[in-house]
């Protein structure tokens, strides 16, 4: 049997604190499962895994949404940042945190395909 795999995509940025944390949460507590888990972002999303946003962006009682990012990287989460979508809002490549991968938009076609959910925030 495959192991199983979920994917998370986050096209909410920075503007909506309150929907960032959630795939987090949510893709750490499916590697706690055993489950595979990747985040992959796209659109405004993008702006979540820019350098030095995270760390600006603390909700309630969870810790900064950095910590979170840190968390979930260990846990084995894998993040991925859509090309298209830096090319759409200026950013380049070197803009991101070490731990996400920019790739082509067919990747997210690609990762669609393989999951055994997705969940879109």
């Amino acid at each position: 049997m495959t192991e199983q795999n979920l994917l998370y995509v986050q096209t909410s940025g920075v503007s909506t604190p309150e929907r960032l944390y959630s795939p987090f949460v949510l893709a750490q507590t499916a590697k706690a499962m055993g489950i595979d888990a990747a985040v992959y972002f796209l659109g405004m999303g993008i702006t979540v895994v820019k350098k030095g946003e995270a760390e600006k962006i603390q909700m309630g009682s969870f810790p900064s949404l950095n910590e979170i990012i840190d968390q979930s990287v260990a846990a084995g989460v894998k993040l991925y940042v859509c090309e298209a979508s830096t090319q759409l809002i200026g950013f380049d490549k070197g803009d991101f945190i070490e731990s996400v991968e920019v790739v082509g938009a067919a990747t997210l076609n690609d990762l669609v395909l393989d999951a055994d959910g997705t969940m879109w925030f």
